[in-house]
């Protein structure tokens, strides 16, 4: 058993720790997804006539793959997944949030080359959105929803993952279902905003959701601009966002040394009543992993209500996230006291929460 490692950050212009739950890990028996697994693994139930249905959602190389099942211990691969239109390059689906109709929108770590500086072997992600109405068979694709400023790559940096963009999402639903918000990593050469943002928008316009983002910012939601001329089709450019918990050490600064967080997956819990939030903490400028943190929240709407973060456990894989175990409703976005902690797709320690 690991104890909870009761270390608070000292997060700028966050919640104070005092009165949040706590949440700690402890041994369960080897689990592991099948596919192969390289960023969040979105979880959705769906019911064939009465029968209700496990659909786990893995990505390795930029191809996802579709494995079903009775519950999360008993799934099985499916096979690939098709694009009406496919948006180029590689596609990691890393959320997906079904409405009340058996629509599925996906949302997706989508990677381009870095041709913008002259380094195609290097990475500059940005985020894009689909939907589905065949349970995650088939995706139209929606566009891109989020990427980063104009001009923030750092193309000299040493990371030999990303010179900038955006990406590693994760999407939840108020409970009103009124805004869908995103949580995303920022990788810009700008270290104030490298770290976990947070854009929204208007559950409402879900089926054209380009353009419809607004990102934090400062306290305020700043829109996406459309910048191209009124006779030519959009052309947007997206603000930084205010980065939930900005970096001690940054990425591309020529040090070897990093300490930035990355890699959000929220969820509802039942038990607390609150949100909460599984981070990666990055040791290094490639991504080396310091340990695995959470975070809490009674909200989605008010960014700095989310606690500072607190390692629950050293080292580990990248991507935590749970997996609820109610079979018909326990997902990486629903759980309760006791959770499966999931990193890179394996899970050898449940997650239990207290208030």
């Amino acid at each position: 058993m690991t104890a909870l490692v009761a270390l608070a950050l000292g997060a700028a212009g966050l919640a104070q720790d005092t009165g949040v739950p706590t949440a700690r890990v402890v041994s369960a028996p080897k689990l592991t997804l099948p596919g192969r697994v390289d960023s969040n693994n979105p979880l959705v139930w769906h019911h064939d006539g009465a029968t209700a249905i496990l659909t786990a959602m893995t990505s390795w190389g930029g191809i996802p793959e579709l494995a079903r099942g009775a519950s999360i211990d008993r799934l099985g691969i499916e096979g690939g997944v098709t694009f009406t239109t496919h948006p180029g390059h590689g596609v990691w689906f890393e959320a997906i949030v079904a409405d009340n109709h058996d629509q599925w929108y996906g949302f997706y770590h989508h990677e381009r080359p870095a041709d913008d500086c002259g380094r195609p072997d290097r990475q500059l992600p940005r985020i894009g959105a689909a939907r589905s109405t065949d349970f995650g068979r088939t995706w139209d694709d929606l566009g891109i929803v989020l990427d980063a400023p104009p001009g923030s790559a750092a193309c000299d940096s040493s990371n030999r993952f990303t010179l900038g963009g955006v990406g590693d999402v994760t999407a939840a639903l108020d409970r009103d279902q009124q805004f869908l918000y995103l949580y995303f990593s920022q990788y810009g050469r700008d270290a104030a905003t490298q770290g976990v943002a947070v854009a929204r928008m208007s559950w409402a316009d879900r089926d054209t959701p380009a353009g419809r983002m607004t990102i934090w910012n400062d306290d305020a939601w700043l829109p996406v601009q459309n910048v191209a001329a009124d006779d030519e089709e959009p052309r947007w450019e997206y603000p930084a966002g205010t980065s939930l918990q900005p970096p001690t050490r940054p990425f591309h600064d020529g040090q070897a040394a990093a300490d930035v967080f990355w890699g959000p997956a929220i969820h509802w819990n039942t038990h607390l009543e609150q949100y909460v939030m599984l981070l990666n903490r990055a040791k290094d400028e490639q991504y080396g992993q310091d340990g695995i943190y959470v975070s809490f929240a009674p909200t989605l709407d008010t960014p700095r209500a989310w606690s500072a973060p607190v390692k629950i456990l050293n080292g580990g894989g990248w991507y935590p996230q749970v997996a609820g175990l109610d079979e018909g409703s326990g997902t990486d976005k629903l759980a309760g006291q006791r959770a499966r902690l999931f990193l890179t797709g394996s899970s050898s320690h449940y997650i239990e929460f207290e208030r």
